[in-house]
């Protein structure tokens, strides 16, 4: 029987069934030994006695075996110098083929299978980009109402012009809704604003998604953990889920009693699109976690017998968009597209210094690349010697702010105006079918329910405005991919693949031309002894002023 907290069952037994089977495996060895006996079988092995001493010509008997003995001892050497020799009659006609001609050809067909390999992979990431806003545009077609999921830290930033208005210029008169994710990491007045500002566009629903719900299956139990236990705390329930959903239903009651209502939940990468389906279902039937882009194809989600949702997977940024914007809402960090290290210097530009040097216990700092030696020794992301891993450090600021714990907030717009592909009668068209009184109450009692955080413990952010994104797979730039033809340079050294412009290959060629001269000329001149300086490697002690050091070659009277 197997413990609880144990990895393995215990291989004790009780003493009546130990002793129970040494009885049993006594009976049956003693069944054994009778059989043999009967038989005329003997497992005792005889024992050789050898040349009796009385035995006549017992020497030349000896020497006979000694001789026979010593022969197979000559076989088995002779077998191992012919298959010796054969390895290196292989060996030699290997050689003799690479030299006739035969192995700069073998190198180039291994250079052409790696530039093979190159080129699909660039295809592969190509395609994912492709495949995504293939998916999306079959969501926004396959739905009656789509749902766009802002993150209330950054709404505006959260906002796609291209799929609102690809949407309300849809031929089927699809519905367009907000909702306002996240809300329990930002002020209370800056909600409110927020709710204001996006009220007068279209209708739009808070919502803080629940951080605690139970698994669908006994596997993805065992995955999170057996002795996991769900927080049913104020942090970790769910705000806004009754309001949204009474207001689908009610939308799907009004249709057809055939037909199922479905939904279709779009949004840039990380905002809680499938968090909230989960919320909505109460069970966790969506792959969610912190790293952004979780969701790769369109997945359809029974909530009701009239009600289905269909997640997506997030919007492609277009590349036009400026850098804390990418950072933010793409996928290139990821995809290693971009280093981390710009993608924090592009962030900390757009945000108060105060508020994050209060938030991460930081000192002032000058630059990005200070901040994060600073960060990272506060977090201990060390490296061998003592140097701080700034590229750590850079992922772990990244993933606090697109995750669901850091608390920043973005100023809404004061003066309101529509835009262009919005007019009032498209605006009354999509509130027309909904209940707003409803609406407005469930958003009050939302307010009332949410812990918000404080004016001071949240970070300022100056937001740059809509995203643009890719719903075209034409739109998505083309990536020329060339395969260049292996130089001699490249077969007498071991070759990589290049997939690069012309221009830059030449330039690469003629730098491995020179390395490879300057090292000839070392090699002929003698070997001199080096010696070795050493080199303050710390960054924090490069960048601080030396104005104070006093001068020992100086004489001060």
């Amino acid at each position: 029987m197997k413990r609880p907290k144990l990895k393995k069952a215990s291989k004790r037994v009780s003493c009546a069934k130990r002793f129970k089977i040494q009885k049993k495996v006594r009976e049956h060895n003693r069944k054994l030994r009778k059989v043999a006996k009967k038989k005329g079988i003997s497992r005792k092995p005889k024992k050789d006695i050898g040349v009796p001493n009385s035995a006549p010509f017992k020497e030349e008997v000896l020497r006979e075996a000694e001789q026979r003995k010593q022969e197979l001892e000559t076989l088995k050497e002779q077998n191992k110098i012919v298959k010796q020799q054969e390895r290196a009659a292989k060996r030699k006609k290997e050689k003799e083929a690479e030299s006739a001609g035969d192995g700069p050809a073998t190198k180039k067909a291994k250079k052409v299978v790696k530039a093979k390999e190159a080129k699909a992979a660039l295809i592969k990431e190509k395609s994912a980009k492709t495949f995504k806003c293939c998916e999306l545009n079959k969501v926004i077609e396959e739905s009656d109402v789509i749902v766009e999921v802002l993150d209330a830290r950054d709404p505006l930033g959260c906002r796609c012009p291209q799929l609102e208005e690809t949407v309300l210029k849809h031929e089927g008169k699809k519905k367009l809704l907000f909702i306002l994710n996240k809300i329990d990491l930002v002020p209370k007045d800056n909600v409110e604003k927020w709710l204001q500002y996006l009220e007068a566009e279209c209708p739009t629903f808070l919502f803080k998604a629940s951080m605690q719900i139970q698994d669908r299956t006994v596997q993805q139990r065992k995955q999170r953990g057996i002795t996991a236990v769900l927080d049913h705390s104020r942090a970790a329930s769910c705000f806004g889920r009754d309001c949204l959903l009474q207001t689908l239903t009610d939308l799907a009651n009004k249709k057809d009693a055939e037909t199922m209502l479905k939904v279709g939940v779009v949004g840039f990468p990380n905002v809680g699109k499938s968090s909230i389906i989960n919320s909505l279902k109460e069970v966790r039937v969506c792959h969610v976690g912190v790293q952004r882009g979780m969701t790769r194809c369109k997945q359809e989600v029974h909530i009701t017998k009239r009600l289905k949702m269909i997640d997506s997977p997030g919007i492609v940024a277009a590349s036009s968009n400026p850098g804390d914007v990418m950072a933010l809402r793409s996928l290139q960090v990821e995809e290693k597209e971009e280093s981390p290290l710009e993608a924090v210097r592009t962030l900390l530009k757009q945000c108060n210094q105060q508020h994050i040097m209060l938030q991460y216990n930081v000192p002032d700092y000058r630059n990005s690349l200070e901040f994060l030696t600073t960060f990272a020794k506060k977090r201990g992301f060390l490296q061998k010697g003592g140097v701080p891993n700034t590229e750590l450090a850079a992922m772990t600021f990244l993933s606090d702010w697109t995750g669901p714990k850091l608390s920043y907030h973005s100023r809404a717009p004061e003066h309101q105006g529509l835009p262009s592909y919005l007019t009032d009668a498209i605006v009354t068209e999509l509130r027309s079918g909904l209940d707003m009184d409803v609406v407005r109450k469930g958003n009050e009692n939302v307010k009332k329910g949410v812990r918000f955080p404080n004016l001071a413990s949240s970070i300022s952010f100056n937001a740059r405005g809509p995203t643009a994104g890719v719903l075209n797979v034409s739109e998505l730039p083309k990536e020329t991919i060339t395969i260049t033809a292996p130089t001699e340079a490249d077969e007498k050294m071991d070759g990589t693949v290049n997939t690069e412009e012309p221009e830059a290959e030449t330039q690469v060629s003629t730098v491995v031309t020179q390395i490879q001269e300057s090292t000839k000329k070392k090699k002929a001149k003698p070997t001199k002894k080096v010696n070795y300086v050493p080199v303050n490697i710390d960054l924090t002690s490069v960048q601080h002023n030396n104005d104070d050091a006093y001068d020992f070659n100086t004489d001060f009277v």
